[in-house]
């Protein structure tokens, strides 16, 4: 993963990288832009791999895959934190040009990105803890992530209302935004609750039964 933007090389805005043709296959959630393609066997998707090496070769810029013979998964950034570039546009276009060489769908419907927030009291400060029992890396103030990036990552904030010695925790769980609506509908009719309505577009707090919590996200597919 690239630690910082190439000198010369902008941040990319999603709308703007949604804006850049051929990317239609894409979606922008948690750290990166993601796709994933159906594949017919492991062996498809080893050769499907393989033209993806190639293009990043071509562009110079490495992206992050997934295999299974199901489908593949590929995530591009061009910051520790998500953040893309034009690179990571033109990477998308070249490897669902590739896709379609192969004649494999793209599915959005299959991209998530989990991760687990940690509330904590005011003046606290417990990532060093999770730090070391999960074996993560520090990005920016508040989260840790795994180093070879297959994990959840871990997001730190402050709970609100304060309650000394009594840690919280819920999932994030980072959705395309034309899923997100109908994901949590799903999480209704199985009988969950909305616990906060559309705080930020097309994301939702929803809870189970027994009130375990899910921020539902599909916000930064649409961050301007």
């Amino acid at each position: 993963m690239v630690e910082s933007m190439q000198e010369g090389m902008p941040q990319l805005l999603p709308r703007e990288f949604h804006a850049t043709p051929g990317v239609e296959d894409w979606r922008v959630l948690f750290w990166g832009a993601h796709a994933f393609y159906r594949t017919e066997s492991f062996a498809q998707a080893a050769e499907f791999v393989a033209d993806i090496a190639g293009a990043a070769a071509a562009v110079g810029h490495d992206p992050d895959v997934d295999v299974r013979p199901e489908g593949v998964v590929i995530r591009t950034c061009s910051r520790a934190d998500g953040a893309l570039s034009r690179k990571d546009a033109v990477l998308a276009v070249a490897v669902s040009t590739a896709a379609r060489t192969r004649g494999l769908p793209a599915d959005p419907r299959m991209l998530k990105v989990v991760g687990i927030a940690v509330a904590q009291d005011a003046g606290a400060d417990v990532r060093p803890f999770f730090e070391s029992v999960f074996g993560y890396v520090r990005v920016g103030e508040e989260d840790l992530i795994d180093p070879l990036r297959r994990g959840p990552h871990l997001w730190f904030h402050e709970l609100t209302p304060p309650r000394p010695g009594r840690g919280r925790t819920h999932i994030d769980l980072s959705l395309p935004a034309d899923v997100a609506a109908e994901r949590m509908q799903a999480a209704l009719d199985a009988g969950g609750r909305v616990v906060t309505g559309e705080i930020m577009p097309k994301t939702w707090t929803v809870a189970s039964p027994e009130n375990h919590g899910v921020d539902i996200a599909g916000w930064a597919d649409l961050e301007s």
